[in-house]
């Protein structure tokens, strides 16, 4: 069963159980973080943009390191992509923010 998540802009995100087994086996370090990456797209602290339409939520973890969250916003609904823990500040400095 999906988890909904509202984004910034108040559109229901849905992280699937099938998504987030994708996202753990090729990120173990997120294994038992699932709220964290619901976190990270319901209070991001920035939004940066993705490739191709998709969105970076952003959400610090500690002292220099953020949890990348990727999405898409399809009008009235949307789906996680991926997400990953990164300590490399130029990597998000890289992009375009889109909020806040």
């Amino acid at each position: 069963m999906p988890d909904t998540i509202y984004s910034r802009n108040n559109i229901p995100i849905r992280l699937t159980d099938t998504q987030w087994f994708h996202i753990v086996e090729g990120h173990e370090e997120l294994i038992g973080m699932r709220d964290e990456v619901h976190a990270a797209v319901g209070e991001a602290q920035m939004i940066l943009e993705g490739h191709r339409g998709a969105l970076l939520a952003v959400k610090a973890q500690g002292i220099g390191k953020w949890l990348v969250v990727v999405y898409r916003e399809l009008g009235v609904n949307g789906f996680i992509i991926t997400a990953f823990l990164t300590s490399k500040e130029n990597f998000l400095r890289r992009r375009r923010i889109l909020w806040p």
